[in-house]
């Protein structure tokens, strides 16, 4: 059980909090805030990384991720503290991914080369949208072209580009979807992560719907079609669909992103960061605080920004290995599952879904099926039951 986590790896995600505005469709921890002390957040990053390197020493980092809010907002330097602090503090694999989110403005595409300088090598932009009134419905704040440029300097400072978008928008039709994806199909690298768009609770567009706007939103069988029609092109394409969202070139998946769905192990510093760590007492969930002053004093003072850690028994990991895995193509391990949980999943149930068409097994890994995918959620619920 100690050495679990290597079936997963081992990463550092960084969050930094702060944007230029507040997307409307966006639930994740972001804040607006006029300035950045950014020598003062880089000291307090460092101090997380320094105080996590202590509690786990020895181990090597696979990959490093800086997510957020938005990322490119960081000062180049700011960036590099972070990276030589890891580096200090843990070993590099020699084939360490280091990705940086970063959005398209021209402000930001302006530091993608002292990015690279410090040391990140794969890119992820959050573009969203190929087209212009689309992007100012999402409140995005660039257009198109200025995307493509960006995405152009991009590709010359770093060999691995991913891009984000968003489908099933307010309007958008399948035919107009299919143009676009082609599109960026033709634009890509080699990853592309591709989302439906969700409607939260707690953001512009959640209490927009729940006021009865974004009445042009496709049904849902609509979206459905979508989903499978995306996988479908992306495959014609060479972009494998080897997540929920995700899609890439064979040897291009993101390193960062499979710990998780692997059930790696994690560091996680900056505020409202989400980590897990195999300890000597076990694993633990770690959270740290998540308004960005609070996170910054506790830092300071305390010299811990953690507002709280959980042990996670070894059914708390079972399932989260089970939620996390299956929504990769290559699915779950059944004895790894069974390693953690102390017990085998429910063979009836896994037969019932199999004659069902959704899941299928070769003995040693269960996965979802193409139609399994789109229903995912209902595959997990029969599951964990």
């Amino acid at each position: 059980m100690s050495e679990d986590w290597r079936a997963g790896g081992f990463g550092l995600y960084v969050h930094w909090p702060f944007c230029a505005a507040k997307c409307p469709y966006c639930d994740f921890n972001s804040h607006v805030v006029a300035g950045i002390d950014q020598t003062r957040w880089a000291r307090a990053l460092v101090s997380e990384i320094e105080r996590q390197a202590g509690e786990v020493p020895g181990r090597v980092l696979n990959s490093i991720f800086f997510g957020g809010g938005t990322p490119s907002l960081m000062m180049p330097e700011t960036v590099g503290a972070v990276i030589a602090a890891a580096r200090r503090g843990w070993g590099f694999a020699n084939d360490i991914e280091i990705t940086l989110e970063a959005n398209p403005t021209s402000v930001e595409k302006g530091r993608f080369a002292g990015y690279a300088d410090a040391g990140v090598n794969r890119l992820s932009m959050g573009i969203q949208a190929l087209n212009d009134d689309d992007l100012r419905r999402l409140g995005r704040m660039h257009s198109v072209a200025e995307a493509q440029a960006a995405f152009d300097v991009a590709r010359s400072c770093f060999r691995r580009v991913s891009f984000d978008l968003i489908y099933a928008r307010q309007g958008q039709t399948q035919t107009a979807w299919r143009a676009e994806l082609a599109q960026a199909l033709n634009m890509a690298v080699d990853h592309l992560s591709l989302y439906q768009l969700s409607i939260e609770r707690g953001t512009a567009f959640g209490a927009r719907h729940a006021a009865g706007g974004l009445r042009d939103l496709p049904n849902d069988d609509v979206s459905a079609d979508m989903y499978m029609e995306t996988q479908e092109i992306c495959c014609k394409y060479g972009f494998g669909g080897y997540e929920i969202s995700n899609h890439a070139r064979s040897g291009s998946e993101s390193r960062h992103n499979l710990i998780y769905w692997r059930q790696g192990d994690w560091a996680a510093i900056g505020p409202g960061a989400h980590g897990r760590l195999t300890l000597d007492v076990g694993r633990v969930a770690t959270e740290a605080h998540r308004m960005p002053g609070v996170w910054l004093e506790a830092v300071e003072v305390k010299g811990n920004g953690e507002v709280q850690r959980e042990a996670l028994s070894r059914e708390d990991q079972a399932v989260e290995y089970l939620l996390m895995s299956m929504r990769l193509a290559e699915g779950l391990n059944l004895h790894r599952y069974t390693g953690l949980a102390g017990s085998s999943l429910d063979q009836r149930r896994i037969t019932e879904l199999a004659d069902l068409g959704m899941v299928d097994t070769d003995g040693s890994m269960l996965w979802a099926t193409a139609d399994g995918r789109p229903v995912l959620n209902a595959i997990l619920r029969e599951l964990v039951a």
